[in-house]
């Protein structure tokens, strides 16, 4: 009950129905509409304050914060966004992505240990078993878990933590950018050339791979049949 009208909320936030600024309507009208008790409102209400999306105050009531001010991290705020605003989703990934990803790899390059470049060839195999199973079931999961390897492997503690807490960006993603076809089987030597420089302790080799990676990745989704209507 608790997590529906968190749901509920922030969904409704996150589609524009309460603009920045707006107060939310009377606790006891709102409560009414959704069909839970006050409490249970008052619990979801906490949750949507702790992720950076409602203030409450005294006199002036619950209202809604601007997304400067969201946890875009939150993986609640990342499903709402993939249901209300798929293609900003798409936007903002690719290019945490280039941001981020490159400087990783080089970081891997430098740093890895043998159990973290097993982790990676492990995750390489995975993906190449799935790409050949009927509908390519699991292949997703083993692509998520190749990148979260790549971030864990340069021994940075919070880039393991941001790998781990944008997986439902990353799947999204993923997800859109292996529609069209031939794309996983081209995605498959670039994941290799990956692994190799960092096995070879090749940061900038392993840093254009990667980056490498991402631009097919892009040119994939802008073709892809799954790509949600973006007006900009």
């Amino acid at each position: 009950m608790h997590q529906r009208v968190v749901d509920e909320l922030g969904q409704h936030i996150v589609d524009g129905a309460w603009e920045p600024g707006d107060p939310l309507p009377v606790e006891d009208t709102l409560a009414a509409e959704i069909g839970v008790s006050r409490g249970v409102l008052r619990e979801a209400v906490k949750s949507l304050v702790a992720k950076g999306m409602l203030r409450v105050r005294p006199r002036t009531g619950t209202r809604v914060l601007p997304p400067e001010q969201w946890n875009h991290l939150d993986p609640d705020v990342l499903r709402w966004k993939q249901a209300g605003d798929a293609a900003a989703l798409l936007r903002d990934t690719s290019e945490l992505r280039r941001i981020v990803e490159p400087a990783a790899a080089r970081l891997a390059a430098e740093r890895a240990d043998p159990d973290h470049v097993r982790a990676l060839y492990d995750a390489l195999t995975a993906m190449e078993t799935a790409a050949a199973a009927p509908g390519r079931a699991g292949y997703v999961e083993a692509d998520i878990a190749f990148h979260r390897a790549l971030l864990d492997a340069g021994g940075n503690r919070l880039l393991g933590s941001l790998g781990r807490a944008v997986e439902i960006a990353l799947e999204h993603s993923f997800v859109i950018s292996t529609q069209t076809p031939g794309a996983v089987e081209h995605s498959l030597p670039g994941h290799r050339a990956i692994v190799q420089a960092v096995e070879a302790r090749d940061p900038r080799a392993a840093a254009t791979a990667v980056l490498a990676l991402i631009e097919a990745a892009e040119q994939e989704i802008a073709r892809s049949p799954g790509l949600p209507d973006d007006p900009a």
